[in-house]
């Protein structure tokens, strides 16, 4: 994939993205410890004909924390963004944690957005500081800290990735290692390797723990484009639940639930099936 990287000074802040490919435009908010450099997905897109715009969010990447102040203050910079590029209307796709500037964005912008994708998508409350996950995240994804947790775990994963694979697999699935075998695909240890070795936090997936909670539930009631939510039925990282709140509160949305071991919807023996979910949607909402 050829990959260009530019940064933009809007109100004098930075703001980074990525484009590849030449066809219709889709904008991706990324995941949580993600950045413009996600891979994700991307390549059926581009095979099918479509552009991709990436922006970093608030705090990942080179895009400064401050655009990040809350959501929509950050979609505000989006839109500048496309305003640059002369994009008028485009497909959003929201992934994980990049969900709720997703749908506030389609709520929002609704003259600027011809469909929402949410691809295992944070839709309503997600972690919250009494869980445990949220207060560990506060302590190995620190701005301080994350760095170095990412290093050690890209050094321990590039000698032992199916170790590395295993281990964090609960973090991903509700299922078992042993019952999502069958469902993994030859390639899945490999593509999880190299997605270690891109994923760093910055200060963004600590704003992103807020904002997250932040989305009142009348924002998906807004979004008025065609939908599509994407979600395996075993998501370890972010509930079913979330895909049919979404589904219940968006007028005119439609739910695909997948028999992908989990939250990586984009691998394992089902990604085919993902993906011509998507390519269908895609095509009728050209």
């Amino acid at each position: 994939m050829e990959r260009v990287v530019e940064t933009v000074s809007i109100n004098g802040r930075q703001l980074e993205y990525s484009i590849l490919g030449e066809g219709e435009p889709i904008l991706v908010m990324h995941g949580g410890h993600s950045n413009c450099y996600e891979e994700f997905g991307y390549k059926s897109l581009l095979d099918n004909g479509f552009s991709i715009i990436t922006p970093s969010r608030p705090g990942y990447g080179r895009t400064v924390k401050e655009i990040g102040e809350n959501l929509a203050s950050a979609c505000e910079y989006y839109l500048d963004l496309l305003n640059q590029l002369g994009i008028d209307k485009l497909h959003v796709i929201g992934i994980s944690a990049g969900g709720p500037s997703a749908i506030y964005f389609a709520a929002h912008y609704p003259q600027h957005v011809k469909t929402l994708i949410l691809q295992s998508a944070v839709t309503k409350e997600w972690l919250t500081p009494e869980d445990l996950t949220y207060k560990l995240a506060h302590v190995i994804f620190h701005p301080r800290i994350e760095k170095t947790t990412w290093t050690l775990l890209s050094r321990i994963n590039q000698l032992f990735p199916a170790f590395i694979f295993k281990q964090m697999f609960s973090s991903f699935s509700s299922l078992s290692y042993r019952e999502a075998k069958k469902r993994i695909g030859t390639n899945d240890i490999e593509e999880v390797r190299k997605m270690n070795n891109r994923q760093r936090s910055g200060h963004g997936f600590l704003i992103d723990l807020k904002q997250v909670n932040e989305l009142p539930g009348n924002e998906l009631e807004k979004v008025l484009c065609p939908t599509l939510i994407l979600h395996s039925a075993f998501d370890g990282s972010v509930p079913l639940e979330h895909a049919y709140y979404a589904a219940e509160k968006i007028s005119d949305a439609k739910i695909y639930v997948l028999d992908s071991w989990g939250h990586l919807i984009w691998l394992g023996k089902s990604a085919s099936d993902m993906n011509e979910a998507l390519m269908e949607f895609l095509n009728n909402n050209y």
